[in-house]
């Protein structure tokens, strides 16, 4: 079974957030989106060269495999806000440093095979929940990082934030 998710509107999210929902313009069914996405993701990645993995297209930028773990961190932290608001929990629930988490994950010792697979049980892991979900849950609101969502947007900003960064990743560093 497949829940529909309707697009959030701009007061269920973070204007900071915006560019990651504008990403999703072309999406008409999220879920079925999100388990193709994940598959396409893994597919990508586990396409590359371990050089292709490491390179970074300027000083001080993130490999492409940081990049990968990144998106499997930030998947969880999303997928975590959208259990805990789905619960209808009303404890704030802190934000994240994605520089930070980057320089202490150790992305850059890890195989690509590996890290394409954390993030594609990641993203299963997702759509496992979204699938759970009722249609009135995804209405209900949280705070995360001092700011208010709804589940559903949560869902729109996992695959904008991956969009955003396999554009990045596409334009920069598969370059050639």
């Amino acid at each position: 079974m497949s829940i529909s998710i309707p697009r959030p509107s701009p007061d269920e999210y973070t204007e900071w957030y915006a560019g990651y929902i504008a990403e999703t313009s072309d999406i008409k069914d999220l879920v079925t989106h999100l388990g193709r996405q994940g598959d396409e993701t893994r597919k990508l990645f586990t396409a590359l060269s371990e050089e292709q993995a490491n390179f970074r297209y300027a000083p001080g930028k993130w490999s492409v495999k940081d990049i990968v773990l990144h998106l499997a961190d930030a998947e969880r932290v999303f997928s975590y806000r959208m259990l805990w608001f789905a619960r209808n929990d009303a404890q704030p629930l802190p934000g994240f440093s994605e520089n930070e988490w980057a320089g202490a994950a150790g992305a850059e010792v890890r195989g690509m095979a590996g890290l394409a697979a954390e993030l594609f049980a990641a993203r299963a892991s997702t759509v496992a929940l979204l699938q759970g979900l009722g249609e009135d849950t995804l209405a209900r609101r949280g705070t995360a990082n001092e700011n208010r969502f709804t589940v559903r947007s949560i869902a729109w900003i996992i695959a904008g934030h991956e969009l955003h960064h396999l554009r990045i990743v596409r334009e920069r560093y598969l370059t050639s």
